[in-house]
């Protein structure tokens, strides 16, 4: 199967996660960039940067138009993680591969088990009652992670929006797409001597399959229980993470 196919259906999964998740498909972009599409880890998570920040500027733009993203708010979040993702993004270029793969494998079945796990009602903070403090640092986090492992955040930036800050559940979803992509944009920025490397060939129709995925993961979702989705994605989740750690200690 040819590397544009390969790409173009990694790129419609993706994105189908993300449109009917609201969060964790950019966590497969990575796995699908190594083991299908032929990238190293440090060039992979370079292009799931890529990826990200054109998908969620995207749904950014679609989320506004419905008055779902606290611009002020969203603001001073992300900018607590734009110098961490800079200074993460520098590292990521000179850490070993396997350390790498394993890292990002431990995030994705984290991810994997916090969506396993059953729903509880969230622990908001009252009205004004926001610690900005607390908000800074889990933004700093957020940014770090998006750096360091090309992810865009959003199984981790959306509870912490909605804990942290008290957003109900629409906004944290829209106000966590100009966090991940602030996040993604400084992350970026310091690696453009490696973007240069980037194969964009597959890269373009990979962000083109995964942008026009995520409408669809929208009307899927509309359709098929939010629990189901979560739990499916979930337990494909925890085996890309356990085949991508056994990878790395071998």
């Amino acid at each position: 199967m040819s590397a544009l196919i390969l790409a173009l259906i990694a790129g419609a999964v993706v994105g189908l996660a993300l449109g009917a998740l609201g969060g964790g498909g950019s966590v497969l972009a990575v796995p699908a960039l190594i083991y299908l599409l032929g990238f190293t880890p440090a060039a992979a998570t370079t292009a799931s940067l890529i990826i990200v920040t054109a998908t969620s500027l995207t749904a950014l733009y679609a989320h506004a138009r419905t008055g779902n993203v606290r611009w002020k708010a969203g603001a001073l979040f992300a900018a607590a993680g734009l110098l961490p993702a800079a200074a993460a993004g520098t590292a990521a270029s000179r850490l070993p591969q396997p350390v790498l793969t394993a890292a990002f494998a431990a995030v994705a079945a984290l991810a994997a088990v916090t969506m396993l796990r059953p729903g509880r009602a969230a622990i908001r903070p009252a009205a004004g009652e926001t610690r900005p403090g607390k908000a800074a640092g889990t933004g700093a986090g957020l940014g770090a992670l998006t750096g360091l492992l090309g992810v865009g955040g959003g199984f981790l930036a959306v509870p912490a929006l909605v804990t942290v800050l008290a957003f109900e559940m629409q906004a944290a979803v829209g106000t966590s797409l100009l966090v991940i992509s602030a996040n993604a944009l400084a992350s970026l920025a310091t690696r453009g001597a490696t973007t240069a490397g980037v194969d964009w060939a597959v890269i373009g129709p990979f962000t083109g399959a995964a942008i026009l995925g995520a409408w669809d993961g929208k009307r899927l979702a509309a359709k098929v229980s939010g629990t189901l989705l979560q739990r499916t994605f979930a337990v494909a989740l925890l085996a890309v993470a356990a085949f991508m750690l056994v990878d790395a200690l071998t």
